[in-house]
């Protein structure tokens, strides 16, 4: 990674088509392989679109068929839209390279940015992204006729494993875990490795419509939810408000050199995608 990083604002306040930014993507990825540019942050929105990623299950899609994109990124399906900051990082990695290390410090600087709008978010071990940690509600109840019986494991309220929150009822939607008391995801996290230079990244949900999310199933989680800033604080937060905010965490964090990795830590493997 470059001591220099620059940040580059798309669409002058419009909304950047899914598959022009990724255009633009491809090009400055080839530019950073071939070291004629610095690491580059896209910062930008999207107008509302689907996307899968590699992992992506079909029974986690929209159920009336609605068109997904397929990307090369890690992870599962997500929804980007206004509302909701996107972060696209062109960053070449260091060798050894480490993917995990980047995407911790993705996470880091989300975090950071979130605890200045006054936001306590944290990490869950075994999926990326950041999250603002739910609360026990022991009087919860579950409509059981709404459940798929698979086994006997169960979710934090109570309810069996194979609920499906997109035919069980706006109280078991993913944008309704704020209320339910369940985790829920306020950035995800998504990013491709190739050739030793980042592609994809991250996005930050400050004031969306959350009920986009409620058609699908969010990376492909069905034991919590989704949340923005702007329904955590009980207030409007624009991306406007959020992005120099992101930008100047985003500029900290990448400034600091990457941590040690372990002595007996072997080099992570190219390309290599993380989850959403």
């Amino acid at each position: 990674m470059s001591s220099d990083l620059r940040f580059v604002p798309l669409g002058g306040g419009e909304r950047v088509p899914y598959q022009e930014a990724l255009d633009e993507q491809l090009r400055l990825h080839a530019l950073r392989v071939a070291d004629e540019i610095p690491d580059t942050v896209l910062l930008l929105e999207h107008p509302p679109v689907y996307t899968a990623g590699r992992r992506t299950r079909p029974e986690d899609r929209p159920l009336d068929g609605t068109l997904v994109v397929e990307v090369t990124r890690g992870g599962e399906i997500t929804w980007h839209g206004p509302g909701q900051l996107i972060g696209y990082p062109i960053i070449k990695l260091d060798e050894p390279m480490d993917v995990v290390a980047y995407v911790r410090r993705l996470e880091e600087a989300l975090i950071l940015a979130c605890a200045e709008f006054g936001v306590r978010t944290s990490r869950i071990e075994g999926r990326s992204g950041v999250w603002v940690l739910g609360e026990e509600i022991p009087d919860a109840r579950v409509d059981e006729s709404q459940v798929v019986n698979i086994g006997a494991l169960t979710l934090r309220m109570g309810a069996k494993l194979g609920l499906d929150p997109r035919l069980a009822g706006p109280e078991y939607a993913p944008s309704n875990a704020g209320q339910r008391g369940d985790d829920r995801k306020l950035a995800a996290i998504g990013v491709r490795v190739a050739r030793g230079v980042t592609m994809h990244g991250f996005a930050l949900n400050c004031n969306p419509d959350m009920t986009w999310f409620d058609r699908i199933i969010p990376c492909g989680i069905r034991d919590a939810g989704v949340a923005s800033l702007s329904s955590e604080l009980g207030r409007d937060v624009t991306v406007a408000e959020a992005l120099p905010v992101v930008q100047r965490h985003f500029a900290e964090i990448f400034a600091q050199a990457p941590p040690e990795a372990p002595q007996s830590a072997a080099p992570q493997p190219g390309p290599m995608a993380s989850a959403v």
